[in-house]
C-alpha cells in the first residue's frame, strides 16, 4: 500500500462511518491498526467530525464531516484536474 497522509485516512475513515459502523468496520475499511483505529476516532470524536452513539455502539459521520469529504473530494478534483 502507498503512503497515506493523514487527511486520506480521516477521509477513509469518514466515508466508512457515514450512515454508521462500527469500530471494526471502520478499521477494516481504513485498513488501520486497531491502536490507529483509537487514536483517530478520538481526534474525529473531539473534532466534531464523528460521534459516537452508545445505544447503538456506533459511530456515525457528523455534519461537519460530512462537509469536510465534500471539501477533501473538490480539492481532490482540482488537483487532478491540473495535473493533466
Amino acid at each position: 500500500m502507498k503512503y497515506r497522509s493523514r487527511t486520506d485516512i480521516v477521509s477513509q475513515m469518514l466515508e466508512a462511518a457515514n450512515g454508521g459502523a462500527t469500530k471494526t468496520k471502520i478499521m477494516y475499511s481504513a485498513y488501520l491498526s486497531y491502536a490507529q483505529l483509537k487514536e483517530y476516532l478520538t481526534v474525529l470524536v473531539e473534532g466534531g467530525l464523528m460521534e459516537y452513539q452508545p445505544a447503538e455502539q456506533k459511530y456515525r459521520t457528523t455534519e461537519k464531516g460530512i462537509k469536510f469529504l465534500s471539501t477533501y473530494s473538490q480539492i481532490g478534483q482540482m488537483i487532478a484536474a491540473t495535473e493533466k
